[in-house]
């Protein structure tokens, strides 16, 4: 296994045609396009159901092809951009999912729909770790604290303004202007990326790792996959015993691979770099509370309190208003709290906040209702920049691709896992309340048990020392 890696290295390239901001804009504006695109679907899937002749539940496939798409792709992404450079291959990602859009309007059949899918999971796997690798090569070290707020916010907002974007689309339009939409985005995409992005690359690529990748690949798509039919209630036990194990196996044999190979797809040993191994641990177990709440928060005011899709929508934009407007004060909270004080007790209040939604009841006033997801929409948009940020404050800038690729890796694994969890919190609270159909108590269940995860992820920042992130956050530089 290569040795640990510990030498720090400046962030700050040669100096980019583009500032800092309006890179990250740029690059936040195709990662919108892409977190929009899964939301706004999930919201379409009984109306493509019916066009298509197919059973509702069937149509899943639609959601878990793109993810597993994903899976399996985002780890060459790293190399990918070293080797063609990575404003050429975020470039190529934009167009490669706008015409995956292009055919998933077109479709007409489930096949043709879950080919276009997996086309469209090809170019959002290079889209998200290149577009944060070209971020994070284009600014100082100084400005990435400002530059990762606006990059979290397609994560943030993306998955709660697709339910209502959604409804309304297919409400009043045609439903495959769900993915023509997407077209008009990807052109100006691609058009300010060639203006204003310049190209950066690694002189010396390393040699590919094919073994590594299909390693990676066959655990990544049976962990999500069994995780994901699974938490649908698609897989029997066995079924999704077997798949899991297969993933473990897959996984194991990873691991072996990687600490004989000396740049593997996947390089683990970043993960001895203190901030990279913190921010990884904790940010997973953050997100999977956060990645349950798109999935169960919608469902709770549809199901549990029987508002209509569009009020739904509205109730729960209130959290990337939130988000909103903790942007602009997030460099300065950083600079005054630090990272370390601020990963504990602001991811305490998160998953007290998360947990909090397990109490909401339909007699709850809406402004008690809006508060909660406000303030938590709030909080995790700074938890959210602070995880993005903290974790590259000191990768050497020979590993940033790799870095950007692990990262990026184990986020889709995590968010995967939060809807399973979310989705298993769900199914508990039905079995032990005896309910056929999800009521507010079994929400609760799920919120709660989400929320449980979620705290752990706080005293994972007592790992970090106590000067974490000082350049980043302008307090000085760290010893």
């Amino acid at each position: 296994m290569p040795p640990p890696l510990t030498e720090t290295a400046s962030l700050a390239p040669p100096r980019a045609a583009a500032s800092p901001r309006l890179t990250a804009l740029i690059v936040a504006c195709a990662l919108l396009m892409q977190n929009l695109d899964s939301t706004v679907l999930a919201t379409a899937l009984p109306v493509m159901a019916h066009a298509y002749g197919a059973d509702p539940v069937r149509m899943s496939v639609a959601l878990t092809s793109y993810l597993l798409s994903l899976a399996v792709f985002i780890p060459a992404s790293g190399w990918m951009a070293d080797r063609f450079g990575a404003r050429t291959v975020f470039r190529l990602a934009i167009v490669v999912f706008t015409a995956g859009s292009v055919l998933c309007g077109a479709a007409q059949t489930l096949g043709a729909l879950v080919a276009a899918r997996i086309l469209q999971g090809l170019g959002g796997a290079m889209m998200v770790p290149v577009g944060r690798l070209l971020l994070l090569r284009s600014v100082a070290k100084s400005e990435l604290v400002a530059a990762m707020a606006w990059l979290t916010m397609p994560a943030l907002i993306g998955p709660i303004l697709g339910p209502p974007l959604g409804g309304f689309i297919v409400s009043y339009w045609d439903w495959r202007w769900i993915f023509y939409i997407n077209v008009p985005i990807g052109l100006l995409g691609v058009v300010l990326v060639s203006r204003f992005i310049v190209e950066v690359r690694e002189p010396r690529p390393d040699p590919f790792d094919g073994s590594g990748l299909t390693l990676s690949a066959l655990a990544l798509v049976a962990l999500m996959g069994g995780l994901e039919l699974g938490g649908r209630g698609l897989l029997g036990t066995t079924a999704l015993a077997a798949t899991i194990g297969v993933g473990l196996v897959a996984g194991a044999l990873y691991v072996r691979h990687a600490r004989r190979h000396p740049r593997p797809v996947l390089e683990l040993g970043l993960l001895t770099i203190p901030t990279f191994g913190v921010s990884v641990l904790a940010g997973t177990l953050f997100r999977l509370g956060v990645g349950a709440v798109p999935f169960l928060l919608p469902l709770q005011m549809q199901l549990g309190f029987g508002d209509s899709a569009s009020k739904s929508g509205m109730i729960t934009f209130a959290a990337a208003a939130g988000a909103l407007v903790m942007k602009p004060a997030t460099q300065t909270l950083l600079r005054w709290i630090g990272f370390r004080a601020t990963l504990l007790w602001n991811g305490v209040l998160s998953a007290v906040l998360l947990a909090a939604c397990a109490g909401f009841r339909p007699a709850w006033p809406l402004a008690a209702i809006y508060a909660v997801l406000l303030i938590g929409g709030l909080v995790r948009s700074l938890q959210f920049t602070a995880y993005n940020s903290i974790a590259f404050a000191n990768i050497p800038r020979a590993r940033m691709s790799a870095a950007s690729s692990l990262y990026s890796t184990l986020q889709q694994l995590s968010l995967t896992l939060g809807i399973a969890l979310g989705a298993a919190g769900l199914e508990l609270g039905r079995r032990v309340f005896g309910h056929a159909l999800p009521g507010p108590a079994d929400f609760s269940v799920a919120f709660l048990l989400v929320g449980a995860a979620s705290a752990l992820a706080a005293p994972c920042a007592l790992l970090l020392s106590r000067d974490a992130g000082a350049e980043l956050a302008g307090r000085g530089t760290a010893d």
